[in-house]
């Protein structure tokens, strides 16, 4: 809480010694004959003497609040430090249900990992893409974790036409990181297939990453050998898995990462694939500037409200309980 106005409040100061000034000035008198009549009334109405002062000093202390302008939110500051411009490019076609990872499969492992990988940093700059027969941007570089966050969580099988166009998902990524600034630019690209759609061919499409200075760290996601994997639904649309031989293009993983400087990685196991991002995090930094924006908003109308309700009580106990004989 901010207060656009804040000289304003110093005029709370003023309130006590109002009070100080009111209980300082002698008590009216007045003879009466009788006043034995006077003395149930007043044990039992004391309190409500003094009720109006309080709903009244209530009623200026709130419009002072009100008139200085408070505002909630984070300031925006510019922080300087060191981080990476990172795009994590994961892989959502059919194949990434397969079980090998029990009791997950390959893309709750990448999604949990991702997101461990995310909590993780601090002033790195990340985006999102996804991919299968297409390449889709599905956060662009941010800062925002709480969004990514929620970006990977809710990556599906199914979003996007199936295949895997790696060339393609490399290309989107680079093109999201060609302007970032810094030094370090990385993609990290996930995936457990070889490469059957898209124009792009996934080596040019390296090349062409290189030239920007953008290293692709490539992840071959599946254990080594068999797993269940999907062949289809059945009568109730469930999937139907049958056990097949793992089929990762290596050699392809292997030379994108070579030809843009990064490096190729086998993820047989979640653990695994949590040792890879530990490696990432040991990447050459370079000094960026982060700033963070906040967008304010006014909240002068509660005090103003309390003030309001304050005033119309006090009117109401003048006008009923609390009247003043002259």
């Amino acid at each position: 809480m901010i207060f656009a106005r804040p000289l304003i409040l110093l005029l709370l100061l003023i309130l006590p010694l109002w009070w100080w000034r009111r209980h300082s000035r002698p008590a009216p008198v007045a003879t009466y004959s009788d006043a034995r009549q006077l003395r149930a009334a007043r044990s039992q109405r004391r309190w409500l003497a003094g009720l109006p002062a309080a709903l009244r000093t209530l009623t200026l202390a709130a419009w002072i609040i009100a008139a200085a302008g408070p505002e909630y939110g984070v300031s925006s500051m510019d922080t300087e430090s060191e981080g990476i411009a990172i795009v994590l490019a994961v892989d959502v076609s059919s194949s990434m249900l397969a079980e090998d990872f029990a009791p997950s499969n390959r893309l709750d492992v990448a999604k949990e990992q991702s997101v461990s990988f995310i909590k993780g940093r601090e002033y790195d700059r990340i985006g999102l893409v996804a991919f299968a027969g297409e390449a889709l941007t599905r956060v662009p570089i941010t800062v925002d974790y709480t969004v990514l966050e929620q970006a990977v969580r809710g990556l599906r099988v199914g979003e996007l036409e199936d295949g895997t166009a790696i060339g393609t998902a490399i290309g989107t990524a680079a093109n999201r990181l060609r302007r970032a600034p810094g030094a370090s630019k990385v993609v990290v690209l996930l995936t457990d297939g070889e490469n059957t759609r898209g124009m792009l061919d996934p080596r040019t499409a390296a090349e062409a990453a290189a030239q920007f200075g953008i290293k692709i760290y490539t992840v071959g996601v599946g254990t080594e050998g068999e797993a269940p994997m999907p062949i289809g639904r059945g009568t109730q649309g469930q999937l139907r898995y049958q056990t097949l031989p793992v089929r990762i293009d290596e050699e392809l993983l292997e030379d994108i990462a070579r030809l843009t400087g990064g490096r190729y990685f086998r993820a047989t196991d979640p653990e695994a694939l949590n040792r890879i991002f530990q490696q990432i995090d040991r990447l050459e930094k370079t000094p960026v500037v982060v700033t963070r924006y906040t967008q304010y908003n006014e909240a002068f109308h509660l005090p103003l409200f309390v003030g309001l309700g304050a005033l119309g009580f006090e009117l109401l106990l003048a006008a009923t309980i609390v009247v003043r004989v002259p």
